[in-house]
């Protein structure tokens, strides 16, 4: 792939001319009101920022914090970092005390921004009191500089600063499913490489829509919401809450969507809810009522401008997807990974296949070693880990391939199928190796169930971990609920058991009353399952469970 060779910061001097009385960015401040930034006026106020940065006297390439949710400060305080000559660091609004510390002082960041957060309290104090700490508009009270006040007080940087390409732009902690977060360094060049080539795979134009609301301390959305509107320069909104959220998706029409597997499943669960599978699919038969219906349950959920919906950061199953598909959403599946900034495979339109991720993206090599672990080469591939060459080097092979972790398989057009995570991998007592994930994902096909863990390491056979859909928890304690459950449930094993090899068949599924979530650290910050965690919650239980000898166990 050629690219322009044009880096982030470029992207930024850019729109401020071409387009700086446009509006770039659409920021709710509550009770239905926004604010809109032009590029003229968010450019201008980063540049201002930059000027207080560069007025810290800093050492050269400091790290600098971003602590906050998605919203429009946190787009220009890293484009200010950057002009100021700094690197950015951003980190997860959900994370705890002991991790924000862990970052700030593994990063040695010198000022951290904070912004929107729903537990500051909690998070505080992680932050060492050797830290300047800036406020954004929204941010919880607190007596730090304020954005504002900088703004207001300090010119705009003139000159149009230049970055390497090879140089430190960003340290992106990932998430933690197991151990410490290892902080990604990403270079200005390997940024620019995935932005630009995410736009000419999906075709992505500056007339575009598209709600920022997945953590930007993600590579996804980085990826695609972040640098894909700087570099094709469209229409960024941002979301208030979880509350609004139907209601800041209809206020953005987004054209362009993305999601994570537990969201999609969640709006697919609070469409059955209202209109349950049977009598939906009953009506999608019938050819007068089926555009209205399709089109009346995408405008519900305010998808009904979209022409480009993608899913990511774990697998989604089959059958939620040809879901959405039947709806007339054509969801397509990517693959990435923190180390190469979710820059590596995408489904295309007209060219997706179910349970695969797509084809590799332009100037990406993909390979399967004789073990089947996936690996890959790009110019998006990230520098290294930070203050950590040992696991720098464990992560690359001897000729310079990213080591996934991931199991996969590749098809005739070259489509990627992921089969499960090398380290996910058990052992049952019969000596017979089970990858969870693809039982996992035929068990999400069933309506009342939200997430699943299968397990099973030492047993005779694996097991199902099992937290029901949102509506569906509050009626647990009904006996007659309970016997549905347990009739689907045992019909729904019955099924599984059929298409798997017979080590791999299910001896029970365990319905949990607990509720896995990221406050309680059974999920990461991006909402994949820390399967240690959920693992060593139920350990002591394991062995009464088989005892029971019971298709269906209530914990």
């Amino acid at each position: 792939m050629d690219t322009t060779n044009k880096l982030p910061l470029d992207m930024v001097y850019h729109w401020e001319k071409a387009k700086a009385n446009s509006v770039y960015m659409t920021q709710p401040i509550g009770g239905g009101k926004t604010v809109e930034y032009t590029w003229g006026r968010a450019v201008d106020e980063a540049r201002r920022m930059a000027s207080y940065l560069k007025s810290l006297n800093l050492p050269e390439k400091s790290r600098i914090g971003l602590l906050s949710k998605n919203c429009a400060h946190w787009i220009m305080t890293d484009w200010a970092i950057w002009m100021a000559g700094h690197i950015s660091v951003p980190l997860y609004p959900t994370l705890n005390a002991d991790t924000v510390n862990y970052i700030l002082n593994h990063a040695e960041c010198e000022v951290v921004f904070v912004g929107k957060l729903d537990d500051w309290d909690m998070m505080k104090p992680g932050v060492p009191e050797s830290v300047r700490c800036i406020s954004f508009p929204l941010s919880p009270p607190n007596d730090f500089e304020t954005w504002d006040d900088i703004v207001a007080k300090y010119p705009p940087l003139e000159e149009n600063v230049q970055r390497d390409a090879n140089e430190l732009a960003t340290i992106v902690y990932t998430s933690g499913s197991t151990g410490k977060p290892k902080g990604v360094m990403l270079s200005f060049y390997n940024m620019a490489y995935a932005a630009e080539g995410g736009m000419e795979v999906l075709g992505v134009g500056s007339d575009e829509r598209m709600l920022s609301y997945l953590p930007l301390a993600h590579v996804f959305e980085r990826t695609f919401v972040e640098l894909a509107s700087l570099y094709a320069g469209f229409h960024l909104y941002f979301a208030e809450s979880l509350d609004t959220f139907v209601q800041d998706l209809q206020r953005a029409q987004p054209t362009l969507f993305l999601s994570v597997p537990r969201l999609w499943v969640k709006f697919q669960h609070g469409v059955l809810q209202k209109l349950p599978k049977k009598k939906l699919d009953r009506l999608l038969k019938i050819p007068v009522v089926n555009k209205l219906i399709k089109k009346k349950i995408l405008k519900g959920l305010g998808l009904d401008k979209v022409k480009l919906a993608g899913s990511g950061s774990a697998p989604l199953a089959s059958d939620v997807l040809d879901w959405y598909r039947n709806l007339g959403l054509e969801l397509l599946e990517g693959y990435g990974m923190s180390e190469n900034f979710a820059y590596s495979h995408m489904s295309k339109p007209g060219r997706s296949r179910t349970g695969y991720v797509g084809e590799s993206a332009p100037g990406v090599e993909t390979r399967i070693s004789p073990e089947g672990e996936i690996q890959i080469k790009s110019p998006a591939t990230m520098m290294g880990y930070y203050k950590d060459e040992e696991k720098t080097r464990e992560a690359f092979t001897e000729d310079g391939f990213l080591k996934t972790g991931d199991k996969g398989e590749i098809d005739e057009m070259g489509r990627l199928k992921i089969t499960g995570r090398i380290k996910e991998i058990f052992k049952t007592s019969k000596g017979k190796y089970i990858a969870p994930a693809p039982i996992e994902n035929r068990l999400m096909s069933h309506d009342a169930i939200e997430m699943v863990c299968v397990s099973g390491a030492n047993q005779t056979q694996p097991h199902a971990l099992v937290m029901l859909a949102e509506d569906s928890r509050p009626k647990m304690a009904d006996e007659a609920f309970r016997k549905e459950i347990e009739e689907s449930f045992k019909k729904l094993i019955a099924d599984v058991n059929k298409t798997v090899d017979p080590h791999e068949q299910l001896a029970f599924i365990t319905v949990v009353s607990d509720e896995w979530s990221i406050e309680n650290s059974f999920l990461t910050p991006t909402m994949k399952l820390k399967r240690n965690m959920v693992e060593d919650a139920y350990q002591e239980k394991v062995d009464k469970w088989y005892a029971q000898r019971q298709p269906v166990i209530w914990q």
